[in-house]
């Protein structure tokens, strides 16, 4: 079954390669980059049969086992663009023109320098030779990694600037998960890319992965009433596990109490922190004990855009795409 899906991927992937991309490029004079755009008929391929899965599995759930109505659907649309913007490629195809030949040069001067990458799946003997195996212990090397760079999107400030953007969605549904500052998004897969390459994922196996968490993710974000069960939830992220991540005062802050309270009165202090950083697998928020199991289904956002600031007011994380990526850079520079 798998080599069937396999082969029948590979096939999609050739037949629009020669029959779209390779002429047009052969057109434009860009021969030298034949290569590259095979494998971005990959990326686009994958797209769409992740489009293909979200309005035919994911958007039927929601509508079946809502969390909330929906009320705000220009937020939605624009998010619906993000989505766009990541799956038909865009995204990659700016990855491709600044970070790709950055992480070339810099693995080949490593390889140059007697420094050379390594195939993780090639240290225990036989699991190279089984697919789905060394795709399994891949995938769970990448998003042991993943679980750490989300926590240091929420606690580096300067980060968060960027992060919140993600958070700032009260309207959440099945295309929240790319709702992203593109320069957030940037660093983050620029940091997952150099991993993949050091413990030698191979690009099939990546391309899989990536489609993996991010079908996953789209669940996640979904506003749908839907847990695992005990043990489930244990096993895999649910959709309400991680809505609680996006929970105004759980997912990305903790109370603790001032010092001196007892005595003063102080009211308690708010402080970067969090719940649920997991991508894929609780299994690491469970081992360092930033999970948060209880089943309750609250509003989403972030704390200053219900609670006015030092200023007296809300903070406006913008509208539209456009707005909103403009509004991350200033926020970026604490200049909103």
């Amino acid at each position: 079954m798998a080599q069937w899906l396999s082969d029948g991927f590979d096939g999609l992937q050739q037949w629009l390669f020669e029959s779209l991309l390779q002429p047009l490029m052969f057109s434009m004079g860009w021969a030298s980059f034949l290569e590259d755009g095979y494998a971005a008929c990959g990326w686009l391929l994958v797209g769409l049969l992740q489009l293909g899965v979200i309005g035919l599995l994911i958007g039927p759930l929601q509508r079946l086992w809502p969390v909330e109505p929906v009320t705000d659907r220009a937020t939605i649309r624009t998010d619906i663009l993000y989505t766009l913007v990541h799956r038909l490629g865009l995204f990659r195809l700016g990855l491709f023109a600044t970070v790709e030949p950055l992480a070339d040069a810099l693995f080949g001067a490593l390889r140059v320098a007697g420094v050379s990458t390594f195939h993780l799946d090639g240290v225990w003997p036989g699991v190279s030779d089984v697919p789905w195996v060394s795709l399994l212990l891949y995938l769970l090397v990448l998003d042991f990694f993943g679980y750490w760079i989300h926590r240091a999107q929420h606690h580096f400030e300067w980060w968060w600037r960027l992060h919140s953007l993600h958070h700032a969605q009260r309207q959440m549904t099945m295309w929240s998960d790319s709702r992203n500052h593109l320069l957030d998004d940037l660093l983050r897969d620029a940091l997952l890319v150099a991993v993949a390459q050091f413990i030698g994922v191979m690009p099939g196996q990546f391309i899989a992965i990536v489609a993996i968490t991010q079908l996953s993710e789209n669940l996640q974000h979904a506003n749908l009433r839907l847990s695992f069960g005990r043990w489930g939830e244990r096993l895999w992220i649910s959709p309400r596990f991680h809505r609680l991540h996006h929970g105004i005062g759980i997912g990305h802050e903790t109370t603790v109490p001032s010092v001196g309270a007892g005595a003063s009165g102080a009211q308690p202090r708010v402080v970067p922190g969090g719940a649920n950083f997991g991508v894929l697998l609780p299994w690491w928020d469970m081992l360092l004990r930033s999970a948060n199991f209880d089943a309750r289904y609250g509003p989403t956002g972030v704390r200053d855009q219900v609670e006015p600031g030092a200023d007296g007011r809300l903070r406006d994380y913008g509208q539209g795409f456009w707005s909103q990526q403009w509004r991350g850079v200033l926020r970026l520079f604490g200049r909103a």
